[in-house]
């Protein structure tokens, strides 16, 4: 299989939700079935079967946040050395060459975009625009309105 990259902040943050998802959430739907079959017939009982329906949730982020961190490739933007290149894990300063707009994004795993965040994705189109472009170079986006050039600012390594 292949390794899916990672950065440090989004391997530290998937961590954090297979802790909570074992020592907090599976608990607390096991304690939530029990309760429930303390109630007596489980074919017309919906807190067992709501109970049991999040027990699978659970059961199943669980094992899909630990083929994620299995997978990972971490990769620590402070440690890259791409002599000022776009790559995974770089924050890139971009203009819109339409708008003047200055926008600033870092290039994340899927997992970890949030658009909120100024993160976006690896196999975003905007992400797969920029790799490999350094600042001053022009890059071309395929966006839904059309193409929309942006101007490499700054690449940075943070």
């Amino acid at each position: 299989m292949n390794k899916t990259p990672l950065t440090v902040a989004g391997a530290e943050k998937l961590r954090a939700e297979l802790h909570r998802l074992k020592t907090v959430e599976r608990p607390s739907v096991i304690a939530a079935i029990a309760e429930a079959r303390s109630h007596g017939d489980l074919s017309e009982n919906a807190e067992y079967e709501a109970a049991k329906d999040r027990q699978g949730f659970i059961e199943g982020r669980i094992m899909e946040v630990e083929a994620k961190l299995a997978n990972g490739q971490i990769i620590d933007p402070k440690l890259l050395d791409a002599d000022g290149r776009c790559v995974f894990g770089a924050t890139v300063e971009l203009e819109d060459l339409d708008s003047g707009q200055v926008v600033t994004y870092q290039i994340v795993g899927d997992d970890e975009a949030d658009i909120k965040e100024s993160k976006i994705s690896i196999s975003s189109p905007i992400a797969r625009a920029l790799i490999g472009k350094y600042a001053g170079d022009i890059a071309d986006v395929q966006a839904p309105g059309g193409v929309r050039e942006y101007e490499v600012i700054d690449v940075r390594y943070i």
